[in-house]
C-alpha cells in the first residue's frame, strides 16, 4: 500500500498489538500487585492456600477484578507468593552479612529459610502441580538456596569463623534433612535446636 492510500476497513479495525510483556507495570498497578502478594502471604501463613480469594483482595484493599487481572488463577497467585518468598530468602544472605558476623548471619539466615519451608507446607497441593508442570523448577530453587549459603560460608571462611572445607550444597542437604525430620512436629523448638547443631558443625576450630 502506497503512503497516500487509505487503510482498508479491515486494517483500520485491526487491534493494536499488545504491550510488550516485559514493559514495567504502571506504578499503581505494581503497588496493587505487591499488596495482593503481601495479603496472600499473610493469608497462606495463617491458614492455607484454599482461603477465599475475595478475602485476600479485601485485605489488599482492591477489588476481586483487580486480583484476577494480576492473577487469573489461584495457582498463579500461589506461585507469585512462592517466588516472592524465595527472593526474600536468597537475597537476604548478603543483607545479613552487612550487619552481622558470618556465624550469626548464617544462623539468622537458617531461621529465615525455616520460615520459608514452613509456609510452603500450607501451599503444597498447589505447588506440586506447579513443580510437575515445570513452572517452578525445584533444582533451580535448590541452586539459589545453595548459592545464598555459599555467600555466607565464603565470608565465614575468610574471617576464620566458619569452616572452609564444607561445600555449600552439603549444608543445603543438612538443612533439608532437618526440615524433613521435623515436618510432622508441633515443636518449633526442636527445629531451632537442630539448626543450632548445624551451625556448631560448621564453626571453625577455635572459632567463637
Amino acid at each position: 500500500m502506497s503512503p497516500d492510500q487509505e487503510p482498508s476497513p479491515a486494517a483500520a479495525a485491526r487491534p493494536e498489538p499488545p504491550a510488550h510483556p516485559d514493559r514495567p507495570l504502571r506504578a499503581h498497578a505494581r503497588r496493587n500487585r505487591e499488596k495482593l502478594v503481601a495479603a496472600a502471604r499473610a493469608a497462606f501463613t495463617a491458614a492455607d492456600d484454599t482461603v477465599p480469594l475475595e478475602g485476600i483482595a479485601r485485605e489488599a484493599g482492591v477489588g476481586i477484578g483487580t486480583l484476577y487481572r494480576h492473577f487469573p488463577t489461584r495457582e498463579a497467585l500461589v506461585e507469585a507468593v512462592y517466588a516472592a518468598e524465595l527472593d526474600d530468602v536468597t537475597d537476604g544472605a548478603s543483607a545479613l552479612l552487612d550487619r552481622l558476623p558470618p556465624e550469626r548471619a548464617l544462623r539468622a539466615w537458617m531461621e529465615r529459610y525455616a520460615e520459608f519451608v514452613a509456609t510452603k507446607r500450607s501451599m503444597l497441593n498447589t505447588l506440586h502441580s506447579a513443580w510437575a508442570s515445570g513452572r517452578l523448577a525445584t533444582p533451580a530453587t535448590r541452586e539459589r538456596i545453595t548459592a545464598a549459603i555459599g555467600v555466607i560460608l565464603t565470608e565465614g571462611a575468610r574471617t576464620g569463623s566458619l569452616r572452609a572445607d564444607v561445600a555449600p550444597d552439603d549444608v543445603t542437604a543438612m538443612l533439608l534433612g532437618v526440615f524433613l525430620s521435623t515436618a510432622a512436629d508441633d515443636e518449633p523448638e526442636r527445629t531451632h535446636r537442630l539448626l543450632d547443631l548445624v551451625v556448631d558443625a560448621l564453626r571453625a576450630p577455635g572459632g567463637s
